[in-house]
C-alpha cells in the first residue's frame, strides 16, 4: 500500500513549487526548513519535478538599468490561423530569438495569447533604436501572418516574476 495519497504528494510538491518560486536559488536545507521536510524529501521531490518537465528553468531577475537595457514587449496581431508551416516552423525552432541575439537584443518571453492580439513577445534592448530594428525582423520573418503590431517600452517595473522592485519599494513611487 503506497505511503502517500496522491494527494499528499501534489500538496507536497504544489509546498516545495512555491518555496522555490519565492527563491530558486535557495539551498535544499532553507527549502526543507521553510517545507517542513527533510532534506532528502525535497531534493527526490525537486529532481522528479525538474525530470517531468514541470520545473523546466530558473532564471535570476535582473535590474536591466543596470546592464544599460531596456524591456519592450510587442504585441503581435495574425491575419489568419492557422498560421503557415513555415511561420510555425521559424517559432519552434526559436529563429527570431537568433535573429535577435546577432544585434544585441535578449527575447525574454514569447507567448500565444487570446484577445485583441495573438502573439507577445518581451525582450531587452539597449535602446529604442535597437528595439525597432528588431521590430523589422520580426516583420520580415513573418510578414506573411502577420495583421498588426505593437512595440512598447517598459517604462517603470513594479513586480516581475513575483517579484516586487527594490526600486519601487525603496522610493514608494512609480515615475
Amino acid at each position: 500500500m503506497p505511503r502517500n495519497s496522491r494527494k499528499q504528494i501534489d500538496a507536497d510538491e504544489k509546498k516545495i513549487i512555491t518555496e522555490l518560486q519565492k527563491n530558486s536559488g535557495d539551498s535544499i536545507e532553507n527549502l526543507a526548513k521553510n517545507c517542513g521536510f527533510s532534506r532528502q524529501k525535497v531534493w527526490r521531490i525537486k529532481k522528479r519535478l525538474e525530470e517531468d518537465k514541470t520545473i523546466w528553468g530558473y532564471a535570476a531577475i535582473v535590474d536591466n538599468e543596470k546592464l544599460n537595457m531596456n524591456r519592450y514587449i510587442l504585441l503581435v496581431r495574425l491575419k489568419h490561423l492557422p498560421i503557415d508551416n513555415e511561420v510555425e516552423k521559424n517559432m519552434v525552432e526559436m529563429t527570431i530569438d537568433k535573429l535577435g541575439s546577432k544585434i544585441g537584443i535578449s527575447v525574454k518571453d514569447s507567448f500565444w495569447i487570446s484577445g485583441n492580439y495573438d502573439h507577445m513577445v518581451s525582450f531587452s534592448a539597449e535602446n529604442l533604436k535597437k528595439a525597432k530594428k528588431f521590430q523589422e525582423i520580426f516583420i520580415r520573418t513573418y510578414n506573411s501572418n502577420i495583421a498588426e503590431l505593437q512595440l512598447m517600452e517598459n517604462i517603470v517595473t513594479i513586480k516581475k516574476d513575483g517579484f516586487v522592485s527594490p526600486k519601487v519599494m525603496e522610493t514608494k513611487k512609480l515615475l
